[in-house]
């Protein structure tokens, strides 16, 4: 997908589940603190202070169901991430997972050898925590099966992607809330939260989280749930992927597939962002929960508002809540489309194409109304290559308290992105303007952000993505990794 293309699923589909955060993405080492012009080599080192034994690369080999690649081997260049703009790292290794006992010989190997590893899914993490330096990388996108039961519920190994689970799940009727782009990997969409279009009328992707299997730190095949590691189920709904072991398959409850969505794209005149932006959060916050929709501002000379989403239910309806919309905002409509589908055409709509691109993005929480909406909307002013997209909560997610699950924002109004367009060369100028608009928002609107966006230049990091949940989530991941096997550069113990 060329970066025209791209920006343009983005801005239509607010980013949602786009770029999400990897299954287990676990780098070793330090924490740092990278320089927010710059785009973050991630670094490794030794998870304990124990003697390790030299890793045995030909034993590991003999011991896998499926196969390793070393560098120059086919498979191992495979497993680069999806952003393009990050700078190339070297893994040790790439193991082709072929089940959980391949899993837990990986994770073995690795913790007596002092070997970072990473669990890889759909290689869409922000900062490329998927395929560190000097690590093993876990590739689990053999474990890509997807199965309904006839209760409804849906068994998806933890390397399937967005676009086998839609097409399984509306074969047998079904509907999951989640993300949009095709090729992210349900797993780290989950485990991080995972919004979508259908967010605000069935919640989060993790809100659906019935059970994981995960081979944490010490090799053991873990079912999580509310009735066995409750602890660690309540983590893996919100706490990030990465930090408490690598997760090969879920069970999630599903809900019936809508017969009947009603997709919608309105664009607005250039030079009324701030009146679009401004009228969006108040429509959005008193809309019913059938409605999604995310306020995209386009950064340019002066910047364009775009509004786009989907309602749960007829087009009349629909028209009605639109026609609020611009009546509240002032603003003029230069385009207006709406379209009826059913679910798997309204998912599909959303998909847009899948190509690896370049780019540099962080995130904020909208915690409270943007007083002056208009000093978020200048921080793109005459940068045509970086867009704000707010993408609204609320509904079914606010009805969940914060604490019965490790995903924080449940009174918040919205997330945002700050997303720019870039390739490696010019990556470095670009993360300026990125982090100098993110410290911005947080000024104005609340100093959360969302794990799946992760940012390596993000300094307040730990409190951000996990609010007054940080705490236990740290108590977990201490019990279940104690040596610190899966520990990274944003990992949550990292400091």
């Amino acid at each position: 997908m060329s970066a025209v293309d791209r920006r343009n699923f983005l801005r239509a589909a607010g980013g949602l589940g786009a770029l999400a955060l990897l299954t287990a993405c676990g780098e070793s080492g330090p924490a740092t603190t990278p320089t927010p012009t710059a785009t973050p080599t991630p670094t490794t080192a030794p998870p304990s202070t124990t003697t390790a034994a030299p890793m045995d690369w030909d034993g590991l080999k003999s011991r896998l169901k499926g196969s390793l690649a070393r560098p120059g081997q086919p498979g191992y260049d495979a497993a680069r991430p999806f952003n393009t703009a990050l700078a190339k790292t070297s893994p040790e290794a790439v193991a082709q997972v072929r089940g959980v006992e391949d899993v837990q010989t990986c994770i073995d190997m690795a913790r007596r050898s002092h070997t970072p590893i990473a669990a890889r899914s759909g290689g869409h993490s922000y900062a490329g925590y998927s395929c560190p330096d000097k690590a093993l990388v876990v590739d689990l996108r053999s474990l890509g099966s997807v199965e309904v039961r006839d209760d409804g519920v849906a068994e998806i190994g933890a390397g399937a992607r967005l676009s086998d689970v839609y097409a399984a799940l509306a074969a047998k009727g079904r509907c999951l809330p989640a993300g949009t782009c095709p090729t992210v990997g349900i797993a780290g969409l989950a485990l991080g939260g995972g919004l979508g279009v259908l967010t605000r009328k069935f919640g989060l992707t993790a809100d659906h989280l019935l059970s994981a299997r995960i081979v944490t730190a010490d090799g053991v095949n873990r079912m999580a749930s509310a009735d066995g590691d409750s602890d660690l189920h309540w983590a893996l709904r919100g706490g990030g992927g990465g930090n408490f072991g690598i997760v090969t398959s879920f069970e999630f409850s599903t809900e019936a597939a809508p017969s009947q969505l009603t997709v919608f794209h309105l664009e607005f005149a250039p030079g009324s962002a701030a009146e679009v932006l401004g009228a969006w959060q108040d429509w959005i916050s008193e809309a019913p929960q059938e409605l999604w929709a995310n306020c995209v501002i386009e950064g340019g000379s002066p910047p364009k508002p775009r509004v786009s989403g989907c309602f749960v239910g007829t087009a009349g309806r629909v028209s009605t809540l639109l026609n609020q919309l611009a009546k509240n905002s002032g603003a003029r409509i230069t385009n207006r489309n709406t379209q009826t589908m059913n679910y798997i055409s309204a998912m599909r709509h959303f998909a847009g194409s899948s190509g690896k691109t370049g780019f540099v993005a962080s995130s904020r929480v909208v915690e409270k109304r943007m007083d002056e909406p208009g000093k978020l909307v200048s921080l793109v002013n005459d940068l045509p290559d970086m867009d704000l997209l707010f993408d609204p909560l609320g509904g079914a997610v606010s009805t969940v308290d914060a604490t019965a699950s490790a995903f924080p924002h449940r009174g918040a109004l919205a997330t945002v992105q700050v997303y720019a367009d870039t390739e490696a060369g010019q990556a470095r100028a670009v993360a300026s303007h990125v982090d100098t608009a993110q410290r911005a928002i947080a000024d104005l609107t609340g100093r959360g952000a969302y794990v799946n966006y992760i940012d390596p230049a993000q300094r307040d990091w730990p409190q951000a993505y996990y609010g007054n949940n940080l705490h236990r989530l740290r108590q977990i991941s201490s019990t279940y990794d104690p040596d610190g096997v899966f520990a990274f550069a944003q990992g949550i113990r990292t400091r």
